[in-house]
């Protein structure tokens, strides 16, 4: 469905237009009119499908009457409150709200923490309509007097099963306590669990609600794959992956911070460049090394589940799990990463012995077996006319086994293929017309 004729107004179809984008997701056709309407929505929807401008739009549109250019902070107070679980997820949140939001007359900020709180209270002291906020920075300015939440008209929970999973229900209690009773509550997110139900039923009117997608389900134009490879040589297969599919963009996910270290380290010490990403990292770092790799700068982003929601990368081909995640459900988001707004992605999954549990947790999840293949078969795959075949040996054990040659630590050759070279890659029966807005 076109934007145009979802109901919303000239000022955001420009700027929907100046982003690229004309016909909404499934999610956003659906939740758009629902929320302009005034109605409490529940929806939940497949990461990557836009869920972030399914909010956004509509409720820009209903701020709209508050637009004014007074100077005054008192004619700027805070209308619309999104929570967000990750600092990254915020900053997501915050630029579509000030993207979509350029010709309304709205003010739009952002506050989380590990950084200066300072320039945030200046902002906040100068006013603002549209408040993005991590739950506990967004306490923080409630106790210095920064911030008020007693005009708020409508209150959003952007992954909010994120949020329980990690402790926010005790703050969201007493940041609800802080809000005009009477107020249009939006709740969205990948999954709900039973937890979320109830908090939605203590939170939501009469909502309602939203799936555009089975539960527990991943966009088709991922395409999935795991290799079952041994412990200690699963640096060399990754090593070998990136190189020989000369790739010059890739997540890698990994279950702890130590680990994301150590890879980062050793994919460095072979020559990708590479950076790290999660809760030990200090805003500042983790922001540039974002930046980075979506400049194309970094090749390879290693993360914690910390990026598993919240990170929107255009066209990232593919994510790789270096180690599978001990909660099924966070496969989902992980892979989410890739194939969004209708482009194609890849996920592989390289899968030791200690994961086969959470192997089977996420083919129960999913409720479909994921294409495995043997250790061999990876290198036999990614063999490519620019990388040397590796050596196929006897083991001691009689089993054949790929050993990697040592690669040249030089830069990956190539650039990031367009995007219509990657749509090229999939059946014309996939693609929808025209791009989708995130």
């Amino acid at each position: 469905m076109n934007f145009a004729e979802l109901g919303l107004d000239e000022e955001l179809l420009r700027s929907i237009a100046e982003q690229g984008y004309s016909e909404a997701t499934p999610v956003q056709a659906e939740a758009i009119p629902v929320i302009l309407a005034g109605n409490d929505v529940m929806a939940s929807a497949q990461t990557g499908t836009g869920k972030t401008a399914a909010f956004t739009l509509p409720v820009l549109q209903r701020m709209k009457r508050h637009a004014n250019t007074s100077m005054s902070p008192a004619r700027h107070p805070v209308r619309v409150l999104v929570l967000a679980p990750t600092r990254e997820l915020a900053l997501q949140v915050w630029e579509s709200a000030r993207d979509y939001g350029k010709y309304t007359g709205l003010r739009a900020s952002v506050v989380f923490g590990g950084v200066s709180i300072d320039p945030q209270i200046k902002e906040l002291k100068a006013g603002v309509e549209f408040l993005v906020a991590t739950p506990g920075r967004l306490l923080d300015h409630v106790q210095q007097k920064t911030v008020q939440l007693g005009q708020v008209e409508v209150l959003i929970l952007d992954e909010a099963d994120r949020m329980l999973d990690m402790g926010f229900m005790p703050d969201i209690k007493r940041i609800l306590a802080l809000l005009p009773a009477q107020r249009q509550n939006l709740m969205f997110s990948a999954t709900f669990s039973e937890d979320i139900k109830r908090l939605a039923n203590q939170i939501l009117r009469d909502p309602l609600r939203i799936q555009v997608a089975a539960k527990n389900t991943i966009a088709e134009l991922v395409s999935h794959r795991a290799y079952k490879v041994t412990e200690s040589r699963k640096r060399e297969c990754l090593s070998f992956l990136l190189r020989s599919r000369e790739l010059t963009q890739v997540l890698v996910f990994t279950s702890t911070r130590q680990m994301a270290n150590r890879i980062e380290h050793f994919l460095g010490k072979e020559g990708f460049s590479c950076a790290a990403l999660h809760s030990d990292k200090s805003q500042q770092e983790r922001i540039h090394a974002l930046t980075e790799f979506k400049a194309g700068n970094i090749t390879v982003l290693v993360a914690t589940d910390i990026a598993a929601r919240g990170l929107d990368i255009e066209q990232l081909p593919m994510v790789i799990n270096f180690e599978l995640p001990p909660n099924a459900e966070d496969y989902i988001h992980r892979v989410g990463r890739t194939g969004r707004a209708g482009m194609a992605g890849e996920a592989i999954s390289l899968v030791a012995p200690s994961d086969t549990e959470s192997l089977k947790g996420i083919e129960k999840l999913l409720k479909a077996p994921l294409t495995i293949s043997s250790e061999s078969d990876l290198f036999r795959q990614g063999v490519s006319a620019k990388v040397a075949a590796p050596v196929v040996s006897e083991s001691h054990a009689g089993a054949l086994v790929a050993t990697p040659p040592r690669p040249v630590r030089t830069s990956l050759p190539g650039a990031i293929p367009s995007a219509a070279a990657r749509r090229a890659q999939v059946p014309a029966l996939f693609l929808p017309p025209v791009t989708q807005a995130k």
